[in-house]
């Protein structure tokens, strides 16, 4: 089968921002009085703000109102983005991955579930010109990961199907969604353990991969 698309999940999956995250994630914990548990912080990789911000309140044990939430969230993403400008590491072989696949001339998507303010930083590094097209969690209208929206939202501004297409993930929420939206994913496990399932395929990172490797993985 051919690959009509490959849509690439961001931190944790081409970039090694997880660890830039949790500076933000603890000291806002730490500020609210609490600390952030290393389960918790498991259950937060790619989790919608709205989720995080739930999470993070509980886990000081305060009971936020709106305004917190909000005031909450701004703070997260002032700290996160003064770390994503002082530089994103990149995982093994993401950038020469990226690369050859859009060498090899088949559409690509950027499907992440940080907000788009954010996003532009990172794509700062990653590269705009990689991507047709780049979907954000603050543009999915509440439906983000594991929800399918994310990864239909991506299929649908390239004109794909998305059986057609991979996904590369690396975290339990982002991989639900991809395999809901119909997407057979390459899952590289970052910081989290995936579990094994349907549409799921397993490697220890992208060095070497490119568009034929991708493609192997629609004929399992």
């Amino acid at each position: 089968m051919t690959v009509e698309a490959v849509l690439w999940d961001m931190d944790g999956t081409l970039l090694d921002s997880e660890k830039l995250w949790d500076i933000p994630l603890n000291e806002f914990v730490e500020k609210l009085g609490g600390t952030l548990s290393h389960e918790t912080r498991q259950a937060l990789v790619g989790s919608s703000t709205a989720r995080t911000m739930g999470l993070l309140f509980a886990e000081a044990g305060v009971v936020p109102t709106d305004e917190d939430l909000v005031d909450g969230a701004a703070w997260i993403s002032r700290r996160t983005e003064e770390l994503f400008r002082s530089g994103l590491p990149w995982r093994p072989g993401a950038p020469e991955a990226l690369r050859a696949v859009r060498d090899s001339g088949a559409p690509m998507a950027l499907v992440t579930s940080t907000e788009r303010r954010l996003t532009e930083v990172a794509l700062d590094t990653i590269g705009r010109d990689l991507f047709d097209v780049t979907v954000c969690g603050d543009e999915v209208d509440g439906l983000n990961k594991p929800l399918p929206e994310p990864y239909l939202k991506a299929a649908r501004l390239l004109g794909v199907d998305p059986t057609r297409c991979v996904a590369v993930e690396d975290s339990p929420t982002g991989t639900a969604s991809a395999v809901a939206a119909g997407c057979t994913v390459l899952v590289v496990p970052c910081d989290v353990p995936v579990e094994e399932g349907e549409r799921r395929v397993f490697r220890e990172s992208l060095i070497g991969m490119d568009l034929v490797t991708l493609a192997q993985l629609l004929d399992r």
